[in-house]
Formats: structure tokens, sequence, C-alpha cells
């Protein structure tokens, strides 16, 4: 089957052939349809995943998240039939379950489940990963409402979920931006869109809330001082969750709470997110769609930053 694999760490990607997964017991094969792009996906090809127990064998499969067809049941009972459609996340890019790929095996009690009627393939390829983290990161700061959260990367997949699912819950989201974004996060439900590239983030933030947020959500910075630097405008008894690993060495405000955040995968929170989208209260935000001979172009543009919505794989 086709596959874009790595042959070793910081190698380039490129398309290969290697054989086709034979599902084992308890699980299912999937004739993936779409895939979707995630910042993981290259971050696991070049070996930075330090915090990720996965073995790695080469060539590596990169790819986490998919929607398609089962194709072939493992022996055993199981929840799922051929021809059922199914979109979900595999546990990390190793040899055995890469996504951007013909075909992936995985568990049936995984996160993996049914895609309900009327809702696309390729939108609910778009929700696993960047759905499931920003409806995990609003439970983790624990924002109920009425109160003012900063989300740095906010245009990417994550950042778009996170300001609509904040928005419903009354939070006042300042997206942090690259370029000009006003209209698109504001018909997320952003409050103030920031525009990092022509203002600065902590004047525009002094502005919008003169006595600092309640909390900020950095999807971008990947080292500790970075980091605290874009935490300075959270008010003391405040949350600075990052999604990076770099809250531990950071030099918060005082008061501040640092929170590295790590996703946990859950086929029940698929369902909800899968309903909200059928039922048009959630947006999925795809930005690009692009054939699977593309998709090493499109990790390295997505390496570069500035990600708008999410990229569809096509398989």
């Amino acid at each position: 089957m086709r596959a874009i694999a790595v042959s070793a760490f910081r190698a380039d990607p490129a398309l290969v052939e290697i054989p086709k997964p034979e599902p084992e017991a308890g699980e299912v094969r999937v004739r993936i349809e779409y895939a979707a792009l995630n910042p993981c996906d290259w971050q696991a090809a070049q070996g930075s995943l330090d915090d990720d127990p996965a073995p790695r064998v080469f060539p590596l499969v990169v790819g986490v998240d998919f929607a398609g067809r089962v194709d072939m049941i493992g022996s055993g009972g199981n929840r799922f039939r051929v021809g059922d459609n199914v979109f979900g996340r595999v546990a990390g890019p190793t040899a055995a379950a890469g996504t951007y790929c013909d075909y992936v095996s995985v568990p049936q009690d995984s996160a993996i489940t049914f895609v309900p009627d009327g809702l696309p393939l390729r939108t609910a390829a778009a929700l696993p990963s960047a759905g499931m983290t920003a409806a995990q990161i609003l439970e983790t700061a624990v924002l109920r409402g009425h109160e003012s959260l900063l989300v740095i990367g906010a245009a990417g997949g994550v950042g778009s979920y996170l300001t609509q699912f904040a928005s419903a819950r009354d939070v006042r989201v300042l997206a942090a931006v690259r370029g000009d974004e006003h209209r698109r996060m504001a018909a997320l439900g952003a409050t103030v869109t920031i525009d990092t590239t022509s203002r600065s983030l902590e004047a525009a933030v002094r502005e919008a809330c003169p006595d600092g947020v309640d909390a900020l959500v950095d999807l971008v910075s990947t080292t500790p001082a970075a980091f605290a630097a874009r935490a300075a405008p959270v008010r003391g008894g405040g949350i600075a969750l990052t999604t990076r690993g770099v809250a531990a060495g950071a030099a918060l405000p005082p008061g501040v709470t640092g929170i590295d955040f790590r996703l946990e995968p859950t086929p029940v929170l698929l369902d909800v997110l899968a309903e909200g989208a059928a039922e048009g209260v959630l947006r999925v935000p795809i930005d690009t769609e692009l054939p699977l001979e593309k998709a090493p172009q499109a990790l390295d543009r997505n390496r570069t930053g500035g990600a708008r919505g999410k990229t569809v794989i096509v398989l």
C-alpha cells in the first residue's frame, strides 16, 4: 500500500510502498479515505516527541488522524462491521499505525468511533486531535464563563476549535494570530483578534484587559523563555497552559500556575465532537485539501508556522 514515511528521524518524508496491515484479534482494519495533518506528525518524524513511549520502527509512517470505512475485522467480538464509516486517532505514529497511508489497523476499543449520518468523512478526519485537544484544554483550564482567555496560535486547528468552545461558555477570547484574521476569528467567537505581525502582543492584551487575563493557552512557544514572555499578561491566580511541554522550566509571573497539557483521547469525546459537527454547532475549519503525494510539502509548511485551520489529505 501507499504511505508517507521517513526512513530515519529528521529524514524527509516520502511516498513509499509498504505491506498492508492485517488486523489482529479485537482490531479493525480501516481503508483510509482522509487523514488530517497535525503538528505532532512532523514532530514525531523529527524525533522530537521525547515523552512518547511508542516503539520506533522504520520506515515510520506519519500521521495520527483518519476517517474511512472498515475493511476487515480481526478475530473475536467486535462492535464494528465491514463497511462502517469510522474516524479516530491512532495511539502514535509507529510503523504499524500511521495514517498517511491506504490502510490502518487499530484496536476496536481505542479512540475510534462511528461517523454519524450526514457528517462527511473529510470533516470527521479533521476532528480527532485538534477537537479533542481543544475540548480537554478547556476543562483543564477550568474556565466556566465570564473570564478572559488569551490563545496564542488561535488561527490553527486547535485554536479554531478552542475559540468556539470557550466562546460558547461566555469566555472572552483574545485570539493572537499571524496576519489579518479578524473576520474569521470573530465568526468563531473571538472578542478580540491580535495580529502579532503588526503590533505588540503584550500591549494589545493590556489595552483589551488592563488588569490582565485569567488564562493563557499557548499553542506555539517552543522554549520556556518564549512561553514565559507570552504569559506576562496573566494575572495572579491565573493559568498558563502550553501544548509544547515547556511550562516546567518557565519563569511565570507570581501566582500563575503553569500547565504542560497532554491529550488523553477517548471514543466518547469523539462522539461528542462528531455530534456537534453533524448538527452544525461546531464549525470544522478545513483550510486545505491535498492528495497523498503532496503531504510532505504540507508537513514542511506546517512546520514553519502560521497555520490556518486544518489541512486534510485525500487518499
